[in-house]
Parts: C-alpha cells; sequence; structure tokens
C-alpha cells in the first residue's frame, strides 16, 4: 500500500479529519468540486476561463465517486478528511463523508492544489514556513454561466532572496497553479489578510519577509457563495484530496 492509499484509507475510515498541508509528500493533492450533472458543463467552462485558479486534473462520470485516471480505487464521498457543503450561496457547514449528499446526478471535479509543490520548493531550499493561508481578493476571474467570483490566493511568506527560486520551481506546476499571480504587497490585490479562508488574521506581513500569492482551488467555493448554487459540495480549506499521481512527474519539464 502506498502513502496516499493509505492516507485516503485512513480518512474513509474517519482517523484522519484533519488538514492534508505538508502531509503525504510527493503526491498530487487536489480540490474537490461536487455539483449537478446539469451545472457541470458551465462549471468546466469556468475552469477552461480560469484555469490559473482552477487547473482540470480529472471530472468523473456523472454519478460515479471514484476518480479512475488520478486515483483508481478510490471513493470520492468518503476519501478526503473533510468536505464542506454550500446551499444557495450560503455554507451550510462541514462534514466527514458525503455518502447521503451523492446521487446518480452528482459530477465530481478534482482540480490541481499548491499544496502539490510545497516539497518541491522545500527541496529548493525554500523555506515558507508550516501555514499557508488562503485570502479572498479583489481580482475579478473570468464569468461562465452562474459561476462568478473573485478570485482566492494562497499566501507564503519566505525571505525575498527566495523570491526567485520559489517562482522557477512552481512554474513548472503548471497543473497544480504554476508560477504566483502576485508578489508583495496584499492591498495591490485587496489580499484580505484580516479575514483569512484559512489560517490566522494577520495585521501586516512581517519584517523581513515577502509575501507570495499563488492562485487557490477554493475559488470555486467562493463561485458557489456568489451564484447561490442550490447544492456545491467542495474540500474544506485546507483538507485536499491525496492522489496516486506523483507531483514530479505530473508537471512540466
Amino acid at each position: 500500500m502506498t502513502e496516499a492509499q493509505a492516507a485516503r484509507l485512513a480518512m474513509r475510515e474517519g482517523t484522519w479529519t484533519g488538514p492534508t498541508v505538508h502531509k503525504v509528500k510527493g503526491y498530487v493533492q487536489a480540490n474537490l468540486v461536487v455539483l449537478s450533472r446539469s451545472d457541470a458543463y458551465d462549471f468546466l467552462l469556468y475552469c477552461q476561463r480560469n484555469a490559473k485558479a482552477c487547473p482540470v486534473i480529472e471530472v468523473a462520470d456523472p454519478g460515479d465517486p471514484e476518480p479512475r485516471i488520478s486515483a483508481p480505487g478510490a471513493d470520492l464521498r468518503t476519501d478526503l478528511p473533510r468536505y464542506a457543503v454550500y446551499r444557495s450561496g450560503a455554507k451550510e457547514g462541514e462534514v466527514t463523508e458525503i455518502l447521503e449528499l451523492w446521487t446518480q446526478d452528482s459530477v465530481a471535479f478534482l482540480l490541481g492544489s499548491s499544496l502539490s509543490f510545497d516539497h518541491a520548493l522545500a527541496r529548493a531550499g525554500v523555506e515558507a514556513g508550516d501555514i499557508v493561508w488562503a485570502l479572498n481578493t479583489a481580482v475579478p476571474t473570468v464569468p461562465a454561466g452562474k459561476f462568478h467570483c473573485n478570485l482566492v490566493v494562497t499566501m507564503r511568506l519566505m525571505s525575498p532572496e527566495q523570491v526567485i527560486p520559489a517562482t522557477q520551481v512552481t512554474t513548472r506546476y503548471i497543473y497544480t497553479h504554476g508560477s504566483p499571480v502576485h508578489v508583495g504587497d496584499p492591498a495591490v490585490i485587496g489580499a484580505d489578510l484580516a479575514n483569512p479562508i484559512y489560517g490566522p488574521p494577520l495585521p501586516a506581513i512581517p519584517e523581513g519577509k515577502t509575501a507570495v500569492f499563488w492562485a487557490c482551488g477554493v475559488t470555486p467555493q467562493q463561485a458557489a457563495i456568489a451564484s447561490k448554487q442550490e447544492l456545491m459540495i467542495t474540500h474544506a480549506p485546507g483538507h485536499g484530496f491525496i492522489t496516486d499521481l506523483r507531483s514530479d512527474s505530473f508537471c512540466i519539464p
């Protein structure tokens, strides 16, 4: 059994319900979106128009919870540590499985997560700390059908001299958000440090550190809220799906 398979089994059994940040290093982590078949085309179009934020790894067949390409044998209804449930534009809550919410009309999308390249950053000597923030911004995404919202970003703090190697490393990982979308002053993109989606509030960027921002797969959750989606199920922020794909192979040379 691989480390990825063991992690998913622990999640299925309910013994792993915590974050996947900096966990199961070397494997591609994915963000999850589950919605009805009637909305799947518009959402796929939204992903195509906003590929930096929503890089598609796999789309499962309607009613099928198995990601047959990225993690054969897995079950997307149980194999994440925590899910977020949105109804009519509001977050209803978080759960550890979605068996009762799944229908034959459900379509699951797996989108690349920047948590996949943290191990590569560490190998390159980039010390980004233990915390990865998810933040709302004022940058609009390109709408598609009912889907629209502002971009969500992940933020990592590092020393100024680490910004260039961090950019060089992550540029290879185009299927898991790729290169940064912004470096420096959070106010330029309207990044909300005071009210993070994930991570502790931050009054200011610490002295000697530079903020580096990547597009984030939590963006569809904000689209669910903005578009008042009747029902959308996603991963809880920071609680990704562990695929069988190896990060160092799922990238460009």
